[in-house]
């Protein structure tokens, strides 16, 4: 389990070695959970860090009438969940976790992430150190998406974020399917594809397969 830890962004730049003393200073424990299980609930207090290590997890909240609402899924083995609930000021979480699959979750104690290392550990340091650039980076990318999907119409959206993440020869580097894209821009999918298919039409954009090159980046720039 623990080579699979080191995809995680929280043990970048560790040896097993380190992870393994990191795991045993923190008192970190791995725990199973079968599908429909639940990982934490709303009316659970925020003590853990959770990492998964095999299967997928589902971050959900329900509506009125009872209907559960997928916000999101983590299925990456190293991916965090539920950790920005340990940095604020609530004693509950807002949304619930469950198991999509049978999984394998990574607990690490709340207090270890707040605490100086009695040992003086230094991959305790690079472990606070990674944290704090994984919570930059999320925030930085809810600030692009804020950013994407206030703009006015479904072009401009699509426009803006692939103007974001486009190489210098055009290429669009994104790791989303086109489903996963429409969750994104908070749009359907069959609006979004008829949106890429009229853009490919007029010759802003080339789709290749999986693929989307930018072709007239001054007419995709005028969108907005």
């Amino acid at each position: 389990m623990l080579e699979k830890l080191k995809s995680s962004p929280l043990f970048s730049g560790m040896e097993l070695n380190d992870i393994k003393s990191c795991l045993s200073c923190s008192g970190s424990s791995f725990k199973k959970y079968e599908k429909e299980q639940h990982i934490f609930m709303l009316q659970d207090e925020p003590s853990r860090l959770f990492i998964l290590v095999e299967g997928s997890i589902n971050i959900c909240r329900d509506s009125i009438d009872g209907k559960r609402n997928i916000i999101t899924t983590i299925n990456q083995a190293g991916d965090l969940f539920g950790e920005v609930f340990l940095f604020i000021n609530k004693k509950t979480y807002d949304n619930y976790a469950v198991a999509a699959t049978d999984v394998v979750v990574l607990k690490m104690p709340k207090e270890y992430l707040y605490n100086n290392c009695p040992k003086s550990c230094g991959f305790h340091t690079l472990l606070i150190s990674n944290m704090l650039s994984i919570l930059a980076n999320k925030a930085y990318f809810l600030s692009q998406k804020l950013n994407i999907v206030s703009s006015q119409t479904l072009r401009q959206k699509v426009s803006k974020l692939f103007l974001n993440n486009a190489s210098p020869e055009g290429e669009v580097n994104l790791t989303m399917n086109r489903e996963e894209l429409a969750d994104f821009l908070n749009v359907a999918r069959p609006s979004l594809s008829r949106e890429l298919m009229k853009m490919q039409e007029e010759g802003l954009i080339e789709i290749k397969k999986r693929k989307i090159f930018i072709q007239d980046l001054e007419k995709i720039q005028n969108i907005f």
